[in-house]
């Protein structure tokens, strides 16, 4: 793993995408067979082919005890240099000691024994398989023979790499790698669902033998969003079918006689949550994959997205919730038929498949209504056409383009999104952390909050005749003092220059140490994340608000990103939970539904946020849940 770990830093030392795609392609074409695939699919940032649904179930404590175990390494030690790096591979890689410095026995790390080794990881279960997964780990480890091996392994372990490289730049690194058509590669990519099997295809002239492989998800095709109430410039050119966007969870169906599989947004498999479409999928003769959209219907309406919540993530449904949460699966794509990779196919084509292999299915798989957008509609058309689908109890429409074949992964102008946002809130960036691709060295992921006004620090406020929420600083660092709700997570919207100062100012406002240490134990905060001082209010847009236990604040937003910064306001300026509370009550209202959930909650206090850690001490002393 040694030449592995070079090319990384190589690929990690540069900005520009075509050395990228040179670094992995001259590291691909040296490989023999053995090592080709799983080296290929390290690059990726997964291991395991898509099709394996194999997980390798570590999270960050386990590497970090198993470093500490392998390299007699102090746990606060390894502690103090994750948190100053926020990358799990960069803080641990130093610490490496070789096998022949520890006494132990030493694997010799290939790509092909590091994903053996995973493997068995991953495969580890039953009564003592985290104390295995540690073993195991400690081994791999104790196999790093310098720094830089040994922080890499750790980055495919940890799923992150943190190079700037996108699946679609190792996809074009093995068509130079082997000198192959870069389209025929990205095709065979799509319908295999495992990049290093395509590799082994490109390396052996066999990219033409790869076929679709059932039950291997492959990555969602995706619209792009067009501002509301424009002139519709984008519709103007080529022929577009309209179907209702609908607020419910995407699903790409994979059904073969031995087995149905419903793959979300993530790729993960949902189906034991729907088993009523699992059922009706299987009744359809023949093998195939489909793209659509589980919804919550009753009495032929498709009801908001909340009332689908209560299915998600279930491994079991009980027959009473599946009474009470009746769903359908409303399809609107086909993307393979028994042998017939559709992707490339234009969208008339994969429609007209699909009405074929859905003719006879049951009522809880249907197909997409859809209609033509007349040449030259104006935007009175669409608007009314955009009224009928809210009506309807759907988000907005979809124009798609009818000659476009299916491009996974891909926000182009193919498939465009038409929709009404919420009003948008003003929120308090209280945690930060880096992003992937190209983001991957600047501080893009922003958690957000909201402001929450106790009624006793409300009454003291007007009582002092100030502004609701203001109360000046506590301690002596400056801020406004009160108590914050986080609400959310966004990493879009903002330009890379804006992106680049905010990354700046917020390593140099870090949280201090002892106000941190509080504060995580209220925002429970992931890996990789930086606790900053609650001062920058940026403006978040939204697709709804749902009620969630998610967050302390007792909401989330769904879909949500970042507008603008709001530098203009103080963070005393930016929305409460009660602001929160009024919109959700807005749209409830908009649906005709009661918000009585809403109102036990804060009957309850449930949505208040309480239960959160005091900072103690410096900077900016105020609460954060």
């Amino acid at each position: 793993m040694i030449a592995f770990a070079q090319t990384c830093a190589a690929i990690a030392g540069t900005a520009s995408k075509l050395e990228k795609i040179a670094f992995v392609a001259a590291y691909l074409r040296g490989l023999d067979d053995g090592d080709l695939a799983p080296a290929t699919r390290f690059f990726t940032g997964n291991p395991f082919p898509a099709a394996q649904e194999r997980s390798l179930a570590v999270g960050w404590r386990t590497l970090v005890d198993a470093a500490s175990e392998t390299w007699g390494v102090r746990d606060d030690a390894l502690g103090a240099a994750y948190r100053a790096t926020g990358d799990l591979g960069a803080a641990l890689g130093p610490f490496v000691r070789p096998a022949h410095d520890l006494g132990l026995f030493r694997d010799v790390l290939t790509p092909a024994r590091l994903y053996a080794l995973l493997v068995e990881i991953a495969d580890a279960n039953g009564k003592n398989a985290q104390k295995r997964r540690r073993i195991l780990c400690e081994r791999v480890f104790a196999s790093c023979t310098d720094p830089l091996e040994a922080t890499y392994v750790i980055k495919v372990m940890s799923g992150e790499l943190r190079i700037g490289l996108r699946e679609g730049l190792v996809v074009d690194a093995v068509a130079e790698a082997f000198a192959r058509d870069p389209r025929a590669v990205r095709r065979a990519a799509s319908a295999a669902g495992d990049l290093g099997a395509v590799a082994l295809a490109a390396k052996h002239d066999a990219l033409d033998e790869v076929t679709i492989a059932y039950h291997a998800p492959v990555a969602f095709m995706l619209a792009s969003p067009i501002a509301y109430g424009t002139e519709y410039k984008e519709l103007a050119a080529a022929t577009w079918l309209v179907e209702d966007k609908y607020d419910g969870i995407r699903a790409q169906a994979h059904v073969t006689p031995e087995r149905a599989s419903l793959f979300s947004r993530t790729l993960n498999d949902v189906a034991s949550s729907y088993p009523e479409v699992v059922a009706a999928l299987r009744a359809v003769p023949g093998s195939f994959a489909l793209d659509g959209e589980i919804v919550a219907v009753r009495d032929g309406r498709v009801l908001p997205f909340r009332y689908l919540q209560a299915r998600l993530q279930r491994k079991e449904v009980s027959p009473e919730l599946l009474r009470e949460v009746p769903v359908r699966y409303v399809v609107f794509d086909a993307l393979a038929r028994d042998e017939a990779f559709l992707l490339d196919h234009p969208l008339d084509d994969r429609r007209a498949q699909l009405a074929e292999l859905l003719a006879g299915a049951s009522d809880t798989v249907q197909i997409a209504p859809w209609s033509a957008l007349e040449a030259g509609a104006g935007a009175e058309a669409i608007h009314e056409r955009f009224e009928e689908s809210r009506a309807r109890g759907d988000e907005g429409l979809v124009f798609k383009r009818t000659d476009a074949p299916y491009t996974p992964g891909r926000r182009g102008k193919a498939w465009l999104k038409l929709q009404r946002e919420l009003a948008t809130l003003d929120c308090v960036v209280v945690a930060v952390e880096r992003g992937h691709g190209r983001r991957v060295n600047v501080l893009s992921d922003y958690t957000f909050a909201v402001r929450v006004l106790r009624q006793a620090a409300l009454r003291q406020a007007q009582d002092d005749g100030g502004a609701q929420g203001d109360g000046g600083a506590q301690g002596d660092g400056g801020g406004w003092g009160g108590e914050l709700a986080v609400i959310g997570k966004a990493y879009s919207g903002l330009t890379d220059v804006e992106i680049a100062a905010m990354t700046d100012w917020f390593e140099n406002h870090r949280l201090p140490p002892e106000e941190a240490r509080a504060a995580y134990r209220a925002l429970d905060l992931k890996r990789h994340e930086i606790l900053v001082e609650p001062t920058i209010v940026v403006e978040i847009a939204f697709d709804i608000i749902q009620k969630s236990d998610l967050h302390a604040s007792g909401y989330s937003l769904r879909f949500p990103r970042i507008v603008r910064l709001r530098h203009d306001k103080r963070p005393q300026d930016a929305d409460t939970l009660d602001r929160v509370a009024e919109v959700y009550a807005e749209m409830l209202a908009r649906e005709g539904l009661e918000p009585d959930a809403l109102r036990q909650a804060q009957d309850d206090g449930g949505a208040q946020g309480d239960g959160g850690a005091q900072g103690d001490g410096g900077g900016w002393g105020g609460e954060l849940a």
